[in-house]
């Protein structure tokens, strides 16, 4: 079957929020509460470079930043879904973290809630291949770099264009296509070396993740 075609545009990424808020409400904690692969690999890169504190963006109900929060992080979850961070920062008090995540609310197609250089790290798994344009994505990066201490490191994940559903369901245009009501901008290389320029690049690893399964990459780099 041929794919549907819809303009790309805001809409797609307002539509995904909506969707993103109703999904958490009616499954908490969906994504259970064992961390994901790329949030270990994180948490030994941030070790190894001696950072304290986190920003992880995209964090959902908090899988992984509760996990990078016990393996002594301070930890600001960002996310759009309200009720994700509700039972975040409910398992954060739970779990007697709540005293190392804080949360903001926030869509990252706006300006981060932070000041200049005032993180060491920077974690997003998935947040980057959401229905954001590729202009979005520049912009998010140049924030994140904003944010990011000389030195810093971004650990970011994101599935790409050898992944299963890419191509399939209704296309957004731009390399975004919605598959079960979840929209995705699959990446290729050139985007990932379009990122990180003016970065020092530490590394590209391709991995699998899910029963499908998806297909990522797990990228690794440092502002200068």
């Amino acid at each position: 079957m041929r794919d549907q075609e819809r303009p790309a545009g805001g809409s797609v990424a307002d539509t995904q929020r909506t969707h993103w808020q109703t999904t958490y409400t009616e499954h908490p904690r969906m994504y259970g509460t064992e961390p994901s692969e790329a949030a270990r690999h994180a948490a030994a890169d941030f070790r190894a470079a001696g950072a304290c504190t986190v920003l992880e963006l995209g964090a959902g109900h908090g899988r992984d930043a509760l996990f990078l929060a016990r393996a002594g992080f301070a930890v600001h979850a960002v996310d759009f879904s309200a009720a994700a961070l509700g039972q975040l920062t409910a398992a954060a008090r739970e779990s007697g973290l709540a005293d190392r995540i804080t949360t903001t609310v926030h869509d990252v197609r706006d300006p981060l809630p932070l000041p200049d250089a005032s993180v060491d790290a920077v974690f997003a798994h998935m947040l980057l291949c959401m229905a954001l344009s590729t202009q979005e994505i520049r912009a998010v990066v140049d924030e994140i770099g904003r944010v990011l201490r000389p030195g810093g490191l971004l650990v970011y994940t994101v599935r790409h264009t050898g992944d299963a559903h890419y191509r399939a369901g209704v296309s957004h245009g731009d390399n975004i296509y919605e598959h079960g009501g979840f929209a995705v901008h699959f990446f290729d290389a050139d985007l990932i070396h379009c990122l990180a320029k003016g970065w020092h690049m530490h590394g590209v690893q391709a991995f699998e993740e899910g029963e499908l399964p998806r297909r990522l990459w797990r990228i690794t780099q440092a502002r200068r």
